[in-house]
């Protein structure tokens, strides 16, 4: 049974990969479009920042975060500066962190997905007059919609399992950074074994469907679309 302190860490934790995603999708998109169409030379650097949470220990990322966000940090000192103040301990310091974390899990999907639509629908769109936004919306979207899909469904999941970032960025503040992996692992510090189960158990069934849902959705989208 759910004690209060673990549901707000549930609501906690589904409202912050929510808004994860959400601002994911409206920066990660224009960078995969980017990646999959230019020939710079800065590409290659590019794609290797964009991958770097995939190798990098949280706990680093969670670290430099943590400087930059701070009250003496470049981001957390600008902010301060404007009157919002410190942005570490917050669940907007949260939100960034994430971000930085979860960026291969949607910029690459979409990526792969706006290269492998290939060039001609383009260049027959703008033969019949489309404007490049035009053509990106009309065109690239809905033939990259599988690749949305994979990229909001791999950002959501991605978000709920994080501890190092979270950790490091937001601590442990119950009602305000604490998070589901981090009330899980508060339980078995104090040997709760009994409320870290259903909280594991919880998340692991979670994730496993909405796994299912986008492995079922792109086999349904296969049989389609071929």
């Amino acid at each position: 049974m759910l004690v209060p302190q673990d549901m707000a860490a549930l609501g906690l934790t589904l409202r912050l990969a929510g808004v994860t995603v959400l601002v994911l999708l409206v920066l990660g998109t224009p960078l995969a479009w980017w990646l999959s169409q230019t020939q710079s030379r800065i590409k290659t650097a590019v794609e290797a920042v964009v991958a770097l949470p995939l190798v990098l220990p949280p706990t680093v990322l969670g670290f430099y975060l943590l400087l930059a966000l701070g009250p003496h940090g470049i981001i957390g000192g600008l902010s301060r500066t404007l009157g919002g103040g410190s942005l570490a301990f917050t669940f907007t310091g949260l939100v960034i962190g994430s971000a930085f974390y979860s960026l291969p899990f949607v910029v690459q999907p979409l990526q792969g997905a706006f290269e492998a639509m290939g060039r001609r629908p383009l260049e027959v769109a703008a033969t019949l007059g489309a404007s490049p936004l035009n053509r990106f919306f009309t065109v690239a979207v809905p033939l990259a919609r599988r690749g949305f899909l994979t990229a909001i469904v791999l950002g959501f999941a991605h978000t709920l399992g994080e501890f190092g970032v979270v950790l490091m960025l937001g601590g442990n503040i119950p009602g305000a950074t604490q998070v589901i992996s981090i009330a899980i692992y508060d339980h078995v510090e104090m040997l709760q074994y009994g409320q870290a189960h259903t909280l594991s158990a919880l998340l692991l069934v979670l994730s496993f469907s909405i796994l299912m849902t986008v492995y079922a959705l792109n086999r349904r989208f296969s049989v389609v679309h071929p």
